[in-house]
């Protein structure tokens, strides 16, 4: 197991020798699940693309590639930003068929050591330490949410910035810094409160979802676009939609009710457990 020495930005970028920004600079998106069975998202430069987690098993991440018309033997890496299952899942196998390095946090590693199984290739980040893989240059952040060192990025891909936070139940200055400038952003809108409040959940896992370790509902996640939204956001993914407590039209609604200046100038995408989204091209 890779663990980075003191200077870990410069040690990062040097693994696997990824240091290659030749490639295209037209990025690409595609969540290839998400919610509380499985999250995978594909990201990157054209010609240089990872995955950010991989909560699914192998097989069902490749099947889901496939059908996109995307190759996993084309990625690079894998970024895990927390150590639950839907997170971690296919994250060992993948890494193993493919021969990805994976980049995650020292203490997630320790939480997720069972789940992940033999690891050659695995790389420590930390929160608030930029690093590189090749041309993409990603800064992990701190997030609120009941794990053990869980992470929100940003991530620079050439010209462009997308920005992912999922699975927070806070949102603090901190990650409000962080997503600023973003042209893409992929963002938690998990639950309609009363929908919670009136559903089938025990009361204890209400309360836990309703938290500052649990998750956003849709109003929050509107409250946090509102105030960083920007003349050059140019696309919005709301995801980690609870299959329960939600349902796309009513996120997508919330979206209208509450930012119809932002919609106008925006591309809405919402990111389902089964078929994720369409791949997203940023062109230069």
């Amino acid at each position: 197991m890779g663990s980075l020495p003191p200077s870990q930005a410069t040690a990062i970028e040097s693994c696997k020798c990824l240091a290659d920004r030749s490639v295209d600079q037209a990025a690409e998106v595609c969540v290839l699940a998400s919610g509380s069975k499985g999250n995978a998202i594909y990201l990157g430069l054209r010609g240089f693309p990872i995955l950010i987690d991989a909560g699914l098993s192998g097989i069902a991440i490749q099947k889901r590639m496939a059908a996109k018309g995307l190759d996993p033997a084309e990625l690079k890496a894998i970024v895990v930003t927390h150590e639950h299952a839907d997170h971690v899942n296919g994250v060992g196998i993948l890494s193993r068929r493919f021969h990805l390095p994976v980049y995650i946090s020292r203490r997630t590693a320790t939480a997720a050591a069972g789940q992940l199984g033999k690891m050659d290739d695995l790389y420590h980040f930390r929160c608030g330490c930029p690093f590189s893989i090749g041309p993409l240059d990603l800064h992990p952040f701190a997030t609120s949410h009941d794990a053990c060192d869980p992470a929100g990025f940003t991530i620079s891909c050439g010209p462009h910035k997308i920005g992912l936070a999922t699975d927070l139940g806070k949102v603090t200055a901190m990650v409000k810094s962080h997503l600023k400038n973003c042209n893409l952003l992929i963002i938690e809108a998990n639950h309609d409160p009363e929908m919670l409040i009136q559903g089938p959940y025990p009361w204890p896992l209400k309360q836990r979802i309703k938290s500052r370790l649990g998750h956003l509902s849709n109003l929050q996640a509107m409250e946090l676009i509102k105030d960083i939204s920007h003349e050059n956001l140019r696309h919005i993914i709301l995801a980690h939609l609870s299959e329960t407590n939600n349902t796309p039209e009513m996120a997508r609604q919330a979206f209208h009710d509450h930012l119809p200046h932002i919609a106008s100038g925006v591309q809405l995408h919402i990111a389902c457990q089964e078929n994720g989204t369409e791949l997203i091209r940023l062109e230069v």
